[in-house]
């Protein structure tokens, strides 16, 4: 497991809703979300400020599917958080997510909405392999977001929230 010294209280983990296929010639970077993505990055984000978790800051791939995703976060608090456009998550890996927000701190509820795998390994790499195995045992699926606090010596799963 891995340590964010000194942690943020709160770190949110969202996996971008479902992209559309990539049409002849378009980047992968140039997706956007499809109709079912839309709709699952819109519920989800909605349970997540109906149980009360409210990110301070939300970090963003500048891919227009993660921004996209993070726009409905951002609508369903109603604008009450900053959101932060970076381009180092779209290609980025664990440890660049892990960097990411670990420069955030003292921020105290930080949300990272990015890609798999390395949304993915950011949590294993936070939780351990058992605790994240246990939370999403069929692997990140998009429009996940894993909820993790920190208890003072270790990050600990609170919730998991999926469409």
């Amino acid at each position: 497991m891995t340590t964010i010294q000194p942690p943020p209280s709160r770190i949110f983990l969202l996996r971008h809703g479902h992209a559309a296929q990539a049409q002849s010639g378009q980047r992968d970077f140039d997706r956007e979300l499809d109709d079912r993505g839309y709709g699952e990055a819109e519920l989800v984000c909605e349970k997540a400020v109906d149980k009360g978790y409210r990110p301070d800051l939300i970090l963003s791939s500048t891919a227009p599917r993660c921004r996209q995703t993070a726009d409905a976060m951002h609508r369903a608090m109603a604008g009450e958080c900053i959101l932060q456009p970076v381009d180092e998550i779209y290609n980025g890996t664990v440890e660049t997510y892990l960097a990411l927000l670990a420069g955030q701190a003292p921020s105290p509820a930080v949300m990272l909405v990015g890609h798999n795998p390395s949304i993915a390994e950011t949590l294993e790499r936070l939780v351990g392999h058992e605790q994240a195995r246990s939370a999403v045992p069929g692997g990140y699926p998009t429009a996940g977001l894993a909820i993790l606090d920190h208890d003072g010596e270790a990050w600990i799963m609170r919730d998991f929230i999926h469409a």
